[in-house]
């Protein structure tokens, strides 16, 4: 399966189009909500559905990345190295998903992980690399935030996909 995903973006056409995407990431990291949440990740989720979970991993990967060096890395690199990662998978999970069950399902399960869970996942590891600023502390202060952020990325990813797909239909 993985093999199939990285011989449908291997192609110029394909490969132009993560890039495009990924400049869109950058346009949209410079959006704020909080710290380094911000609208980056909706290209990444816009690639998921409209080229392959493998695109849109790689694309919310490096957005996630180009989102926390514009805010200067706050919760040190490592942090958000493990952060990318984090975004690669819950963004692989989210196209896959929309693929293989429904979009509201898809939507609702990557919110959540990419939100909740992913504020979870960073209280542990927060401590572990001895954060000033770590534990449930910082859980409680980017849950909120990250989980509405993380539901305006993925509707709007959607939203555009769903839009595009009608414009192709009605010219073709």
């Amino acid at each position: 399966m993985f093999q199939q995903e990285v011989k449908k973006i291997y192609n110029v056409r394909t490969i132009t189009k993560i890039a495009m995407l990924i400049a869109i990431s950058m346009i949209g990291a410079m959006i704020k909500i909080q710290g380094s949440i911000a609208f980056d990740s909706m290209a990444g989720f816009y690639a998921a559905i409209a080229i392959s979970p493998l695109a849109g991993g790689l694309v919310g990967l490096l957005g996630h990345l180009l989102s926390a060096a514009t805010a200067g890395f706050p919760m040190t690199l490592p942090m958000h190295l493990i952060v990318a990662i984090e975004m690669f998978l819950f963004v692989y999970i989210f196209g896959w998903l929309y693929n293989k069950a429904s979009s509201w399902m898809a939507v609702l399960v990557a919110t959540l992980l990419n939100g909740p869970v992913a504020a979870l996942i960073v209280v542990p590891t927060s401590i572990m690399l001895g954060l000033p600023f770590s534990g449930w502390p910082l859980f409680t202060v980017i849950w909120i935030p990250l989980t509405i952020a993380s539901f305006l990325n993925i509707s709007l990813a959607t939203m555009i996909h769903k839009n595009i797909s009608k414009g192709i239909k009605n010219e073709g």
